[in-house]
């Protein structure tokens, strides 16, 4: 996922954002591991989490994985851990909208938005990233049938990143198929654990010469003025 939080720096850096990173110190937040099932390990890592957070006074948490997101705006209070958590793309629509985002390099492009189930039908942001890809000049946004609240799974939630399965049932193949549907030239998400699912489902499709897979973050550090 580095190539996806390089361009949110970039993003925060264009608007003037004052930021902050803990670099090596930043703790995983253990939400695969309660996903699976082993309550104690995701115990310990979000203790450790909280307690590195509360050590430098953190209030307000940016993160752009809707799995992070989830767990530290409402798991991590179980431990003490209080803070103002923002998915990245809630962030950036708004400083877009605020004008401190200008965007004039877009390149003309149809996309399809990938729904992350983190993202939307757990934490209902659904249009943050679709105000995002209707920013840059010359992108025709499409929506692919399922969509929003009645979208689909990667079949990277729960735990199921880290599970194989049958060749015949593999969830990220039948989801990439219904976006291949709408005929776009990107299938954009908002999650890296999704846009590791999509990019296997589109070169299982041999789609990848000719559809990108790319995170709307990605695209708007692209289109940066």
């Amino acid at each position: 996922a580095k190539k996806i939080t390089k361009p949110v720096a970039k993003i925060l850096d264009a608007a003037g954002v004052s930021y902050a990173i803990l670099g090596k110190e930043e703790p995983c937040n253990g939400d695969t591991a309660r996903r699976l099932g082993n309550e104690y390990l995701y115990q310990s890592m979000a203790s450790v989490a909280v307690e590195t957070f509360n050590g430098y006074n953190v209030k307000k948490v940016i993160t752009n994985c809707p799995h992070c997101f989830n767990t530290i705006a409402n798991e991590f209070s179980q431990f003490g851990g209080n803070y103002e958590c923002v998915h990245a793309s809630e962030l950036v629509a708004d400083l877009i909208k605020e004008g401190k985002v200008q965007l004039s390099n877009g390149k003309a492009a149809s996309i399809v938005y990938h729904d992350s189930c983190y993202l939307g039908r757990y934490n209902d942001v659904y249009d943050a990233p679709r105000q995002i890809l209707e920013a840059p000049p010359g992108v025709i946004r499409k929506e692919a049938g399922r969509s929003k609240n009645k979208g689909m799974c990667c079949g990277a939630g729960g735990g199921r990143m880290w599970i194989d399965e049958e060749r015949t049932q593999r969830v990220n193949t039948l989801r990439v198929e219904q976006l291949l549907g709408t005929e776009p030239d990107v299938i954009a998400s908002a999650c890296p654990y999704c846009m590791t699912m999509l990019s296997d489902g589109v070169k299982e499709k041999q789609a990848d010469a000719t559809v990108q897979t790319r995170d709307i973050l990605e695209l708007v550090a692209d289109a940066l003025a």
